[in-house]
């Protein structure tokens, strides 16, 4: 891994603000950003649609090898990042629920996380740097990043925001239900063998309930241009 591209590492559970902070922090920086979790949605569209249990490591795994995946390479004027899964745009696919349901089972395996580790590394290669999202970049994946910020918020802050975001994709969404699977998938990603998700230990954490998307892309950007005075 070379150490010398900047990143900007940003983690957090579903619901903290993750995707729209790292966007943010990546407009006022002129970087890119990456969304890794948008990776391991599409390889679960893929299992899915080849009607691959999520349970089998091995198939699962060999699937997340064969699939072509470029998260946040073309332009889009608004929302989530496009997506390609071989070739093909799914960006609104791996939102759904089936998707959401399969995705915790299908990123703990340990080889499809290898896979994903890898190509994550790649694309800031690739890129010289960049903002990355997700659960595992300051702990696993960019351990050396410049910045690392652990996004949090309340159980109920973040149930409002995914209910906003399933009723802007036309989904149907009770805020007690939103809240009982994000509980969920805390528990499968926090307990998961391979990469759980916790704060780095030299990661910020930032609780995002009340505070403008502008003030903690600000905080961030401010802690990254210190990181560029001090070398």
């Amino acid at each position: 891994m070379n150490r010398t591209h900047p990143v900007i590492a940003i983690d957090g559970p579903a619901g903290s603000g993750k995707s729209t902070v790292a966007r943010g922090v990546a407009q006022a920086l002129g970087m890119l950003v990456l969304d890794t979790g948008a990776m391991y949605r599409a390889t679960a569209l893929a299992v899915l649609e080849q009607h691959i249990d999520p349970a089998d490591a091995d198939k699962v795994t060999e699937a997340a090898r064969r699939t072509r995946i470029v998260v946040g390479e073309a332009e889009r004027e608004q929302g989530d990042e496009p997506v390609r899964l071989d070739g093909r745009d799914v960006t609104a696919e791996i939102r759904g629920p089936a998707v959401t349901a399969a995705v915790s089972a299908v990123s703990a395996h340990p080889g499809v996380r290898k896979v994903m580790v890898a190509r994550q590394r790649e694309w800031i290669e690739r890129h010289g740097g960049g903002v990355v999202e997700g659960r595992d970049i300051g702990t696993v994946v960019f351990p050396d990043a410049a910045v690392k910020a652990f996004l949090t918020a309340s159980d109920g802050e973040r149930a409002r925001r995914r209910q906003r975001d399933e009723r802007a994709a036309a989904r149907i969404a009770d805020v007690t239900e939103v809240r009982d699977a994000l509980a969920r998938r805390d528990a499968l990603d926090a307990g998961r063998a391979t990469s759980p998700l916790r704060p780095a230990d030299d990661a910020v954490v930032i609780d995002t309930t009340g505070r403008t998307v502008e003030d903690v892309v600000a905080e961030i950007v401010a802690r990254f241009a210190a990181t560029r005075t001090t070398r």
